[in-house]
């Protein structure tokens, strides 16, 4: 997303939540599943359709396309997750169970893969302490960590949203999408282009020390918010948020403070959309506030990579990509919302429900095929079938770590929150009264679930 080249470039999280009426959104795997292909493209396309690859990066980065396809689905999902539930617990469960047993599948593949010399793990075993305290709580990208698997920078923004997103929440603050999403915005265009990036593990202290103060306190907070009643709860809340968004504007890895905080607003639009479908926010108000906030993020990286002092084609080559894959991604929502009572094939809605897998394992398959075939010399139509042979094979296999896994994991993870709720209680947090988004020019609109 910025500047130089980066390594495999992941798109952020798992397939969508259920509904209210307990279908899916299947609209959302529909868009989760193209952004995935998306992703995949980009990073296959580093070893087989290099001339492809080459044509379309004149215009378009696939992989930002991805990512900020999959943020805003984010934003629009997990928030109203979190309200229908209302129990911080349960939210935190459901997190735990379907987050964390394939990111341990897939770290335990990676380095099973580096002890077979099959693939690198890119500096961990040179500090494999730190590496876990950076990767304990998937947050490794605002704590200098090394990413392992390197796709999952982006789970680090997705936590820090999570932390932000509880605060909020028991707060009783959360419905005011739009603003948080301007702000957001306007903060990446005054400011994220001042803020410094790695700040604390380059100047305060050790790496493995602020990796452990950092979850040391994100975990005592977490702690208190989903254990405790009252203000030790939402003062549990608040510290786990201010770290993070401590480290995220202060100690930021892959990317800048300005794509960081470009990451955010995106997220908070998706959910004030959220709120417009679901008629809590008046539609005219939402197009208007998320083009504002789309031109914002465009302007923070047109603005604030020219610190970078790129050659001037350079330059243009970057900026028209940044701009499309911001555009682009924008207008591939806007036609989800548009097309969302349409009846899509289970083809397109599966690649979706394996979008998570897809995230985290498609890397490792790249890696083992470039592993065993370095050589990128090959007829275009040798490349065309390699290619779909890899995104085939990547299929199949997060198929069945989907079934395997994933969707088990997430079977425990609800039986899990029904047996807290048995044994302690319900964990609801009451609505706010009133409950209404914010209006933008002094008039107010519902807002309640």
């Amino acid at each position: 997303m910025s500047g130089p080249p980066r390594p495999l470039r992941p798109p952020p999280r798992p397939a969508p939540e259920r509904a209210a009426t307990g279908t899916r959104l299947a609209w959302l795997d529909v868009l989760r599943g193209l952004a995935a292909l998306a992703v995949v493209f980009d990073h296959i396309s580093y070893y087989v359709l290099q001339h492809v690859r080459h044509i379309v990066y004149q215009w378009f980065d696939p992989g930002n396309y991805g990512v900020f396809v999959f943020f805003i689905i984010s934003g629009y999902i997990v928030p109203a997750s979190l309200e229908r539930k209302g129990s911080v617990r349960t939210f935190w469960v459901s997190r735990l169970f379907r987050l964390y047993p394939l990111y341990l599948l897939a770290v335990g593949i990676a380095v099973a893969l580096y002890f077979a010399h099959f693939g690198s793990i890119r500096g961990e075993n040179s500090d494999p302490a730190t590496s876990v305290l950076s990767q304990l709580l998937m947050m490794s990208n605002v704590l200098d960590g090394k990413n392992l698997p390197n796709v999952v920078w982006s789970l680090s923004y997705e936590m820090v949203f999570y932390l932000l997103l509880t605060a909020l929440f028991i707060a009783r603050v959360h419905k005011r999408s739009s603003w948080y999403a301007l702000g957001f915005a306007a903060a990446a265009v005054a400011i994220g282009g001042l803020l410094p990036r790695a700040f604390f593990t380059q100047n305060v202290a050790t790496p493995r020390l602020i990796a452990l103060v950092a979850d040391l306190a994100v975990m005592a907070g977490l702690a208190f918010a989903v254990a405790s009643r009252g203000m030790s709860r939402l003062l549990g809340a608040g510290l786990a948020a201010l770290v993070g968004i401590t480290l995220l504007a202060f100690n930021g890895g892959w990317i800048w403070p300005w794509e960081a905080l470009s990451i955010l607003a995106l997220m908070f639009t998706g959910t004030m959309l959220y709120r417009a479908e679901q008629g809590q926010y008046p539609w005219p108000r939402a197009i208007a506030i998320g083009v504002t906030v789309f031109g914002l993020a465009i302007a923070a990286g047109l603005w604030h990579s020219r610190a970078w002092g790129l050659p001037a084609h350079a330059e243009l080559l970057w900026s028209r990509r940044w701009v499309s894959a911001f555009m682009l991604a924008g207008l591939t929502f806007a036609a989800g919302l548009a097309f969302r009572h349409v009846r899509w094939p289970k083809v397109l809605t599966w690649l979706g429900l394996i979008s998570y897998s897809l995230y985290l394992l498609h890397p490792l398959v790249i890696e083992v095929y470039h592993h065993l075939y370095p050589s990128r010399q090959h007829p275009f139509g040798v490349q065309v079938l390699i290619a779909a042979g890899l995104l085939a094979l990547i299929i199949a296999i997060c198929s069945v770590t989907y079934l395997a896994v994933e969707r088990p994991a997430q079977g425990l993870g609800r039986r899990v929150g029904r047996r807290l709720d048995a044994r302690y209680g319900p964990d609801r947090i009451p609505a706010a009264v009133p409950a209404q988004e914010p209006a933008m020019a002094g008039r107010g609109h519902p807002a309640a679930e």
